[in-house]
């Protein structure tokens, strides 16, 4: 620098360098400050080194950018379900305890083989009834994981009553044993399925990998949080059965009671069969859709609710609607019920079937996710048709060609994924014809 530019010179002499941390760029806090001038250098620390060792340890519980990069709904599912687990932990204690004592761990008569055979019965059924569950609902618990994971968490109750229950009956010890496992083989295909769906659901910055390893972390403290107490509680109840029953129902009722307010606090922006109904049902009144949370309120979340309705033979709007029908159920009536009102649905990839107050939906073999959404908003709106027979195919179109784009833009506005409709397994499509082909038939 030459003697023309003084003060640029003098400037050159000393530099500024602030240090920030955080895991993110929208929770960075300042750490320290440092200036060097040519014969000094001067620097302030911010915080106390508790402090960042207490975050450091934070960040092996929490994903990175927290709470930044998660749903505002994780913090209460987490310590709902961590409440939970450390229940379920605790009482995993008692009835491995009891089942241990059942098949003969510290009785000189019991052989090692016999406690063997009796364990690897146990684990063979589990294995298999976890493949059969698989194959039966593997596809279709992400369409319903509130309930799903309400479902695994009771079934995981019931496999520890029946172990706890094993010491009772020795002579039913093999069935009880097997029973119990195929009780939380379900709970093991049905928990994981779930938990990958609300990960995802959580991962606002992308971050579904980060979100499921610190999860990893917080059950890992639960369970040996849960561990400890548990083998306390066992030392503490060893001998008094009454003790041992009435500690482990009353954690199972908590249990329960953490898993139902962990579900509940989920506010999910994916849309299954009655999230897509109650949220339409709203915009044909109001003109507006609810937010997540609203429609979490009106969701119907408990695994038996379903089958109450069953039984008094009610049905809610979306249970009338049949998405995937096959096309073999068709009877001569209904083809040509169906040739009627093919200009209605003109350029669509699906057919809908008014029949015995329900409307069956027959997808194209070429229909797109989006092609499948549409058709069930169409066949809810179908169903909730006031016209008659003659002229509700004609009204549910108009609705269509003139709302649906509507609707779908405020469900975008407030941050629904539209892509696609989670629902059960299409194992069913079609193909028709054209033109002249249902002119014969007329």
């Amino acid at each position: 620098m030459d003697a023309s530019h003084p003060e640029g010179e003098a400037a050159a002499r000393w530099v500024t360098i602030e240090e920030w941390s955080g895991s993110s760029a929208s929770a960075l806090s300042r750490t320290a400050v440092l200036t060097a001038s040519a014969s000094s250098l001067t620097a302030h620390r911010f915080g106390s080194r508790w402090g960042q060792i207490g975050s450091r340890m934070l960040g092996a519980f929490v994903p990175e950018g927290f709470p930044g990069s998660v749903t505002p709904d994780y913090v209460p599912f987490q310590m709902w379900d961590t409440l939970q687990g450390l229940s379920t932990y605790i009482r995993a204690m008692l009835s491995t305890q009891a089942l241990l004592g059942a098949i003969g761990v510290g009785e000189q008569s019991a052989t090692v083989i016999g406690a063997t055979f009796q364990w690897f019965l146990r684990d063979l059924t589990g294995m298999l009834g976890g493949i059969l569950f698989t194959f039966y609902q593997g596809s279709n618990l992400d369409s319903n994981a509130k309930m799903w994971r309400l479902v695994a968490d009771f079934m995981n109750d019931l496999g520890m009553l029946m172990d706890l229950l094993s010491p009772l009956f020795p002579s039913s010890l093999i069935v009880i044993m097997c029973l119990g496992s195929l009780s939380r083989s379900f709970t093991g295909v049905a928990s994981g399925a779930t938990r990958a769906a609300l990960t995802q659901h959580f991962a606002l910055a992308k971050n579904a990998a980060d979100i499921s390893a610190k999860e990893g972390s917080q059950e890992t403290l639960a369970t040996m949080l849960g561990m400890g107490l548990g083998m306390l509680l066992a030392h503490i109840t060893r001998g008094h059965a009454l003790s041992v029953w009435t500690s482990f129902l009353s954690l199972t009722v908590f249990h329960m009671y953490a898993n139902y307010k962990a579900v509940q606090s989920l506010s999910l922006t994916t849309l299954n069969y009655e999230r897509a109904s109650i949220l339409l049902h709203y915009f044909k009144e109001c003109g507006e859709v609810l937010a997540p949370q609203k429609v979490s309120q009106l969701e119907h979340i408990l695994p038996f609710w379903s089958t109450w309705r069953k039984l008094n033979k009610i049905k809610l709007p979306h249970e009338r609607v049949h998405l995937g029908a096959k096309a073999s159920m068709l009877t001569h009536s209904d083809m040509l019920v169906i040739a009627k009102t093919r200009s209605h649905y003109e350029n669509t990839n699906y057919l809908l079937l008014d029949k015995q107050g329900s409307v069956y939906v027959f997808i194209h073999k070429q229909a797109t996710p989006a092609d499948v959404l549409r058709s069930f908003v169409h066949g809810l709106v179908l169903a909730s048709s006031t016209q008659t027979s003659k002229s509700q195919h004609l009204e549910a179109r108009r609705w269509m060609d003139e709302m649906y784009t509507n609707f779908i833009s405020k469900l975008q506005s407030e941050g629904y994924s539209t892509e696609r409709l989670l629902s059960h397994s299409i194992l069913w499509r079609a193909h028709w014809l054209h033109g002249q082909h249902y002119e014969k038939l007329k």
